[in-house]
């Protein structure tokens, strides 16, 4: 019994399943952990969303601080969707690979909103971003396809 329950946590590793499109994490469906993306760029700091404002995109679950920036929103997505669906642009560009987007590491270049792991990784994206946004635009498509 216990090598049957091994072997059904090996399958279940991170590993065998196929990423999402849009990162919200393994048990929830919030884009972004629930911050108002729209805010990032009207506000110029996260904003956490509200369940009142919500609607559905590429399979996940987006919350926006007013109704105003939920309108936003629906009019233009992917204007207001981070780039590499939320996960960290650092690792999409470097490591050809996934991990998490945190909205508290962010920035927005040249009208679009970019998340990283954390403060350390952030640091090393700001190092070359147009590279990282070059190779990370060419390794992304890639990425979701597998």
């Amino acid at each position: 019994m216990k090598t049957v329950f091994a072997a059904l946590i090996l399958m279940m590793s991170t590993f065998s399943f196929a990423q999402s499109e849009v990162y919200t994490g393994y048990f929830s469906s919030k884009a972004v952990g629930g911050y108002d993306t729209v805010a990032y760029f009207t506000e110029g700091e996260p904003v956490e969303g509200k369940s009142e404002f919500q609607t559905k995109y590429k399979g996940a679950n987006w919350y926006f601080a007013s109704q105003m920036n939920l309108d936003l929103f629906k009019q233009d997505p992917e204007k207001y969707a981070p780039q590499y669906g939320g996960y960290c642009a650092w690792a999409v560009s470097a490591k050809n690979d996934f991990a998490k987007g945190d909205p508290e590491h962010w920035s927005i270049v040249n009208g679009k909103l970019y998340l990283n792991y954390n403060q350390n990784i952030k640091d090393k994206w700001n190092q070359d971003v147009p590279g990282h946004i070059a190779q990370g635009d060419k390794n992304w498509p890639t990425l979701i396809a597998k």
